[in-house]
């Protein structure tokens, strides 16, 4: 099966968007969290241009983001650019270890591969095995214990419709 964005985009549409004021956009330059400004006005998931992996990411983002998060743009974290030096890409690794754990869920739901995103092509021999080892242990912890809540609604959407 081709794994096309717009089949993500219904899904999350269908299960959040009315409920959360959220859409899911492809075709940006960057990913980015817009969150709106005005009450009734639905806030903008935007992933990079129409790559797959980057809709699990941000929407794997999305689904970890609490409500006050969520009411911040990019959930009010600090994003340093490629380019990082060690000490912040460590700091990179650590908080990205639960979204990534959860985007491996939505890859395996969807029989779409994953990979952990080191988001730097900068950095010269940095050794990401500890990152990737710490992914894949949060990604069983989540197993064993549960998936956050929307995390969960969108892996069983995802299931029901590659499976």
């Amino acid at each position: 099966m081709k794994h096309d964005i717009r089949d993500l985009q219904i899904i999350f549409h269908q299960l959040f968007r009315d409920e959360y004021k959220t859409q899911l956009v492809f075709g940006a330059g960057e990913p980015f969290y817009q969150a709106s400004s005005l009450k009734n006005h639905e806030h903008i998931i935007y992933c990079r241009e129409d790559f797959f992996a980057s809709a699990l990411h941000e929407i794997a983002h999305w689904s970890l983001a609490g409500r006050e998060r969520r009411q911040q743009d990019d959930y009010g974290y600090w994003y340093s650019p490629d380019g990082r030096n060690r000490e912040k890409q460590l700091q990179f690794e650590k908080v990205e270890i639960k979204p990534q754990a959860i985007e491996k869920a939505f890859s395996i739901a969807s029989n779409y591969s994953f990979k952990a995103s080191i988001d730097n092509l900068v950095l010269e021999n940095h050794n990401s095995n500890e990152f990737i080892s710490n992914i894949n242990i949060q990604f069983n912890i989540y197993q064993q214990t549960k998936f956050p809540k929307r995390a969960r609604q969108f892996i069983k959407a995802l299931r029901e419709f590659y499976c």
